[in-house]
């Protein structure tokens, strides 16, 4: 638990902190910071999943820091189905419908990514 929940203080400060910088780069209805955490959480994801199906090069113990931890804390899906109800809400039906495939399509193909890196 305490592994786990190391990684996830330092995911969950690196969320914040790069939610505070697209925030004074980007001015847009787009969510970006939460945008950017979570495909980036896809590729780490997929990078550790990949070291850990090619011959375990993670541990049980650098697994759970990492994906559990670290990931869980970065990435946030909680906030990515607000955010898409949010602008739906307001009536920016297209920018709801551009975020929630960017980041699945997005998302999906980081994940692949990693994982093929590692191969």
């Amino acid at each position: 638990m305490l592994i786990a929940g190391a990684g996830g203080f330092v995911g969950t400060c690196g969320r914040f902190l790069v939610n505070r910088w697209s925030a004074m780069f980007f001015h847009g209805e787009f969510p970006l910071g939460t945008f950017l955490v979570n495909i980036i959480g896809c590729f780490i994801i997929g990078l550790c999943i990949g070291l850990i199906e090619k011959a375990n090069l993670l541990s049980a113990n650098e697994s759970l820091l990492l994906v559990t931890g670290f990931c869980g804390g970065f990435t946030t899906f909680s906030t990515f189905a607000n955010d898409i109800w949010s602008l739906g809400n307001r009536g920016d039906w297209m920018m709801s419908v551009l975020y929630l495939v960017a980041s699945l399509v997005c998302g999906l193909f980081l994940v692949w990514v990693g994982r093929v890196l590692i191969r």
